[in-house]
């Protein structure tokens, strides 16, 4: 991959284009750090990381801890991915939407414009629930300026309430223009590149925290010990990367036979292919729909009913951040149980082996020791339903171990501090390794059209 981007450089168009990507970028970076002006961050910070509200907690790990600041960019691109997810779904519901997406160029454009549309109304909702439980009831505005000119402790809190929601929804849409730019301008895709520099970002100021405790960096006092946790830590990492790329590259290949065909004066045909379906084909998605449905419940409670004793038996019976071990197993069993029908559901809209039949049978071909029509059609779908076992029984693991490893942690070692356990979100860490190996492949495309001259006449 480092001589990949070493040669990118060679070349002057993709080394604009990766010069663009980091531009933008570093201006997403900026804007996670800029302040808005009328709220205590301190306060406000407070009751995002305070542990009692861990949908908001992962949602700022994502946008690189720019909501626990409440920053420009605090709702990041999560509105954005949930009004894809969203159109996307209806996609398969609505005939409208379904002849749209069969349109071409022009449908895909304005099912585009559909999932904006979305996109602002899912950042409006979103900034109200965050400004008005954690701005109103818990007193981080600052009103003294509006107090002053004769307006009202409560009316000052609902302007300054306005002028934030108006803020975050305005920051959020910049955040969304500024992945389409990437896409369209820069190298990949720009809402995954958004996505894996936040979850960078927050794992890099994670660890470099720890080192200060390992060295007694700021106000923290020397401790030795915590470099074992390190050393831990990067071994771990290392073996979960090496695992994520072996199976994102594994794939099983059906061979396809090709019958000889006249026409004309020509013989086309009598060849032989092959039809590869990958162990990971659905991706990260059903993590992310398995994730979404789960925390839907308490990312509501807690929106609008805070401090209500519904919020706390969520907490304590069925929470990633219970603090007693049976509301992390539930949690456990039930996101186990969303991911394999999340991920047998994904692949049903990917894969469709009547289709598949019909158009290896139009095209004169046949897979070896099997009748074309219905049989063909019934045997991809078997060997697609088994995979796909194979596939969510992945994902699964790949979800569960932070969280099983961070229960025994606290459960039976008595560790207070999981940071590092937790720096990743449930898909950070296949995130982060499917957004770099398709970075590399995107590069590598580009030079290789660069490079062979027949692409240049």
């Amino acid at each position: 991959m480092f001589e990949t981007i070493k040669n990118c450089f060679k070349v002057k168009e993709i080394r604009k284009k990766i010069w663009i990507t980091l531009l933008l970028l570093l201006i997403f970076r900026l804007g996670c750090y800029i302040p808005v002006p009328g709220i205590t961050v301190s306060t406000f910070s407070d009751y995002i990381t305070s542990g009692n509200y861990s949908f908001l907690e992962i949602l700022s790990d994502i946008t690189g801890g720019s909501l626990a600041n409440a920053t420009l960019f605090a709702l990041g691109i999560s509105p954005y991915i949930n009004a894809s997810i969203i159109i996307q779904l209806l996609t398969v519901g609505i005939p409208a939407l379904e002849r749209l997406s069969k349109e071409g160029e022009e449908g895909r454009k304005k099912i585009a414009q559909i999932t904006r549309y979305v996109t602002i109304l899912l950042a409006i909702a979103q900034a109200v629930g965050i400004v008005v439980n954690f701005g109103v009831q818990s007193g981080s505005f600052k009103t003294g300026l509006f107090v002053a000119l004769g307006v009202s402790k409560e009316g000052a809190n609902w302007i300054i309430g306005i002028f934030l929601t108006v803020v975050y929804t305005a920051g959020s849409m910049l955040v969304m223009w500024i992945g389409e730019r990437i896409t369209e301008y820069g190298v990949s895709n720009g809402i995954s590149m958004i996505i894996f520099i936040g979850i960078i970002s927050t794992a890099g100021l994670t660890i470099v925290g720890k080192f200060g405790q390992v060295f007694g960096i700021g106000e923290n006092s020397a401790n030795p010990a915590v470099l074992w946790e390190l050393l831990g830590f990067a071994i771990l990492t290392v073996l979960e990367f090496t695992a994520i790329v072996a199976i994102d590259l594994s794939e099983r290949r059906i061979p396809v036979q090709y019958a000889k065909q006249v026409k004309g004066r020509r013989m086309y045909g009598g060849q032989s292919s092959n039809i590869p379906m990958k162990i990971s084909g659905a991706g990260v998605m059903p993590l992310i729909f398995a994730f979404a449905l789960i925390s839907f419940p308490q990312m509501i409670i807690s929106l609008f009913w805070p401090n209500s004793t519904a919020a706390t038996n969520i907490t304590n019976w069925f929470s990633g951040s219970s603090p007693f071990w049976y509301g992390q197993l539930i949690y456990m069993l039930t996101l186990c149980l969303l991911i394999f029908g999340f991920a047998f559901f994904y692949q049903s809209m990917q894969f469709n082996p009547e289709d598949v039949s019909k158009t290896i049978q139009q095209n004169g071909g046949f897979i070896q020791g099997i009748r074309p029509g219905r049989p063909t059609a019934d045997y991809l779908k078997k060997i697609s339903n088994r995979i796909t076992l194979f596939g969510a029984i992945y994902l699964t693991l790949v979800a569960l171990i932070p969280s099983l490893l961070s229960l025994i942690a606290v459960s039976l070692l008595g560790a207070t501090d999981t940071a590092l356990l937790s720096v990743f979100s449930t898909t950070g860490i296949l995130i982060v390794v499917s957004v770099a190996m398709e970075l590399d492949k995107q590069l590598e495309s580009q030079l290789m059209m660069k490079n062979y001259k027949g692409f240049l006449k």
